[in-house]
């Protein structure tokens, strides 16, 4: 007997809908029906399923792991249904066009994709590229891209932060970290640490915890940004990656921390059915030409 469940693609709307806008009421407003119809709905896939997708209470609906799994997969499902048409209609023609769904770290879509960005639209202007700037903590930009909310993701990568299973991508690039410290310090390692929650691989801690001068943090930000700005004012030290110091702010200065120092690396992630698409090909090639990738493993 088959155990194939056949939904329908207003059926996974109405997954997307309930799940974001955290309830049926509003989802409804959103997809232009009753709520009645939702919750309705809502239980005719649960049926089809065999497990309980939403949690339902005074606060609303929110999904259970199962229905949190099922909502990525819905919206995946989605936008390969939405890619299916924009390139059956693109083929003919060559023409690449549509949306593409970026999620970066901050210092990434600030001066990594900027220039990558500018060259994929001068060959394809019907891609509309979207930059979602995501905190690299936690699931990062590789959850975004695996939640279904993005089509690719530049996310740190390496053996603290593997790519996810159900994911592909590569490496891009591998960057030095540095020492930053207010220009003219006469002693800059003397100073407090200045740090912030994303400046984190398993790497690089390995070898912060070898360096006897490098004290705790006593001064923490909220992303790199605010870390230099704080170094600028005379606050403190810190050692960060060079896509964070591409544009260090006038009154700080770089010393290069030697050749044992740390690197972090930097790649990009997808799905493996959007990894086909004509968009997604198009932007890793746009970004395997801006890099050199400086390793080949671990």
């Amino acid at each position: 007997m088959s155990s194939a469940v056949d939904l329908a693609p207003q059926e996974l709307r109405v997954l997307v809908a309930v799940a974001e806008e955290g309830g049926f009421s509003a989802a409804a407003v959103r997809l232009g029906t009753t709520q009645s119809g939702v919750s309705h709905g809502v239980r005719g896939i649960e049926r089809k399923v065999g497990v309980v997708l939403f949690e339902r209470g005074r606060f609303g609906a929110r999904p259970t792991p199962a229905g949190a799994r099922t909502v990525a997969h819905a919206r995946r499902v989605l936008r390969m249904l939405e890619t299916l048409v924009r390139e059956a209609r693109d083929t003919p023609t060559g023409e690449i066009a549509g949306p593409l769904r970026i999620a970066a770290f901050r210092s990434a879509a600030l001066h990594l994709l900027p220039p990558v960005l500018e060259r994929l639209s001068a060959r394809h202007p019907g891609i509309e590229a979207t930059v979602t700037v995501v905190r690299e903590v936690g699931p990062g930009t590789a959850g975004e891209v695996a939640e279904g909310r993005a089509d690719l993701g530049i996310a740190g990568l390496g053996t603290g932060s593997p790519i996810p299973p159900q994911l592909v991508g590569d490496v891009l690039l591998e960057e030095p970290y540095a020492l930053v410290h207010p220009a003219g310090h006469p002693d800059p390692r003397s100073l407090p640490l200045v740090d912030w929650t994303e400046n984190c691989s398993s790497c690089t801690r390995q070898w912060w915890a070898a360096q006897d001068w490098i004290p705790a943090a006593t001064v923490r930000a909220e992303d790199d940004g605010a870390v230099l700005s704080m170094v600028g004012s005379g606050l403190g030290m810190a050692i960060m990656p060079a896509l964070s110091l591409t544009a260090a702010p006038p009154g700080t200065e770089i010393t290069d921390l030697g050749p044992e120092r740390p690197t972090r690396r930097v790649g990009y992630v997808t799905t493996p059915e959007l990894a086909a698409t004509a968009a997604v090909r198009a932007l890793v090639r746009e970004l395997r030409g801006s890099v050199k990738p400086q390793v080949s493993g671990e």
